[in-house]
């Protein structure tokens, strides 16, 4: 509604029409503002950037091995093959391990009256501004230099153009899907499909990649050839093969493969600008709330969960209940539980059964032999497992944001505050971990390991739980507040990876003892594992609520400040 304005008074200036420019600004702002002040962001920023200029390194001489040697029999199947994998990567990486940028949050643009067209184009504008763009671009120029040392300056400024064009579908595209979800994941029952759908998906790229490294060894490169050929003229790998095209001789592929991109570009356009505007609304009402029926002790009975409902109506029992409530509810919270079972079941089959012999029988087809796994290579597989379900508590606090003042007001002590948190996750992972310990028990034959497998785990995880109740207070980083559970701001995808390769290095160290003990003791430590184990992670989580208590005490007010999103 605008205001009245009297005759007298001096006329308002015209408002500038907004344009991509100021996004940018916008954007380089916000950055600017996040990490201002806080010089251990700074350094896990410039840390991360590093790490990816390094991975871009990588690429760019992977891309450019055919024309640094000359050799150009591979280089539509490096071509089409590696730029494929940098498209699906932009797809499904960012909303599986790091998130997607939300420092332009597009919900923190409903009101504003801006047209579609102008949002989407300045919020695409500002998505290539990120060091991930960056290393993709350097890591594909390596495609540049194979076709200038094939076919010359021609067909390298080819494929700079192709380059270019690639690059901004592989950003169109991570855009269009993650606004996608966004939209769908309003419903309880989507949500809890696509959390279960992505954790698998997370969980399942070590077994691809063992897969697939094995199929690379007996691969058919012919064949293979042949296969990136059809890639190559997909928008998978259309914009990356033009130049290759041009270098041996196909000049007239790449005009047509350009056309693909852009048809594919504007397509994925279309859709995340038909997505947005129902993305900016927030979320929609989850109904009617179900009536709990057999349950008694009044309001208060009801606010616990059933898998806490033996907790004390006190203090503690209260936080544990909450704490159990949202790993149950949050979509983050549970993708983090789902992937956890599923990597907990394949790391030590990995590890143990994959390493077995195996056999072929007569007419019974192929059967597996009994495994030489040792009572120190399953303890060292149970160390990864336990190491890998505790770092899920990397940034506990960051998935309360703001919400987490309401604790600082009731003056939370923090050595009860990690110790409910700790609770409440373990109802839900001991049991995942416990069945782990089981079922590789019996895959290996040897029921008489279960007291081992089970100590192993509680001991590792104990530690874990130890090392990451510390990193949670001192290495806390925010998370946006939007519909998107995906969504991670600028700079904490970075934050995220360096913070769990530093919780799991040290999870790793604390949890030593239990394997050297599995190598020194022979046969008795198959007995003295499970009281010892559950003893040694009872003891080192304990220790860690006490210890990181006291400097959650003395960090409240910046612990807060720090989980608290920035508008």
């Amino acid at each position: 509604m605008a205001l009245p304005v009297s005759a007298d008074a001096t006329p308002a200036a015209p408002v500038r029409s907004v344009s991509a420019r100021h996004f940018v600004r916008l954007k380089l702002r916000v950055m600017g503002n996040n990490f201002r002040g806080q010089g251990w962001r700074i350094a896990l920023f410039v840390g991360g950037a590093l790490l990816g200029l390094w991975f871009a390194a990588s690429g760019f001489f992977l891309f450019a091995a055919p024309g640094l040697t000359g050799d150009g029999r591979y280089a539509v199947l490096i071509a089409a093959a590696g730029g494929g994998l940098l498209v699906l990567g932009w797809l499904f990486l960012p909303l599986v391990f790091f998130g997607v940028d939300e420092t332009l949050d597009p919900a923190r643009f409903a009101l504003l009256p801006l047209p579609r067209r102008t949002l989407v184009t300045g919020l695409f504008v500002a998505a290539l501004i990120s060091v991930p763009v960056l290393a993709v671009l350097i890591a594909s120029l390596g495609l540049v230099l194979t076709a200038w040392s094939l076919g010359g300056w021609s067909a390298g400024l080819v494929g700079v153009v192709g380059v270019l064009v690639g690059l901004l579908l592989c950003v169109a595209a991570s855009r269009a899907v993650t606004s996608a979800f966004a939209t769908m994941l309003r419903s309880r029952r989507v949500r809890d499909l696509a959390a279960v759908l992505l954790a698998v998906t997370a969980a399942l790229l070590g077994p691809l990649q063992v897969f697939g490294l094995a199929a690379l060894r007996e691969a058919d490169w012919t064949r293979l050839t042949g296969v990136a050929t059809v890639i190559g003229w997909t928008p998978l790998g259309a914009p990356w093969t033009v130049g290759i095209d041009v270098a041996q001789g196909r000049v007239w592929a790449a005009p047509v493969k350009l056309l693909i991109t852009v048809v594919a570009l504007g397509a994925l356009l279309a859709w995340w600008s038909r997505s947005l505007e129902s993305a900016m609304v927030g979320a929609a009402s989850a109904g009617k709330a179900p009536v709990r029926r057999g349950v008694t002790g009044g309001a208060v009975a009801q606010l616990f969960p059933r898998i806490a409902t033996w907790a004390g109506r006190d203090r503690f029992g209260a936080l544990v209940a909450r704490e159990a409530r949202y790993w149950w509810r949050d979509a983050r919270r549970r993708a983090n539980l789902i992937t956890i079972a599923v990597v907990g079941i394949f790391v030590p089959v990995l590890i143990n059964v994959t390493g077995g012999d195996f056999a072929v029988e007569d007419g019974a087809g192929f059967t597996a032999a009994a495994s030489d796994s040792s009572p120190v290579v399953v303890t060292i597989s149970m160390v990864l497992v336990g190491v890998l379900a505790a770092v899920t508590l990397a940034n506990q606090f960051g998935f309360d944001g703001s919400a987490y003042a309401a604790n600082v007001v009731a003056g939370v002590p923090g050595r009860v505050e990690l110790r409910a948190r700790m609770t409440a996750f373990s109802l839900y992972v001991l049991p995942m971990l416990g069945f782990v310990a089981v079922v590789l028990s019996f895959l290996l034959s040897r029921p008489e390991w279960i007291g081992l497998t089970i100590g192993g785990l509680v001991a590792t995880y104990g530690a874990g739980l130890a090392v990451n109740s510390l990193i949670s207070v001192l290495g806390a980083y925010s998370l946006p507040e939007t519909s998107n559970p995906f969504a991670m701001n600028s700079g904490a995808g970075l934050a995220k990876g360096l913070l769990t390769l530093l919780a799991m290095l040290v999870s790793v160290v604390v949890a030593v003892p239990m394997v050297v003990a599995a190598a020194l003791l022979g046969d008795a430590w198959l007995w003295l594992a499970l009281p010892v184990g559950a003893a040694y992670g009872l003891g080192a989580a304990l220790l860690g609520a006490y210890l990181a208590g006291d400097v959650l005490d003395r960090r409240q007010p910046e612990l807060l400040a720090t989980v608290t999103p920035r508008r």
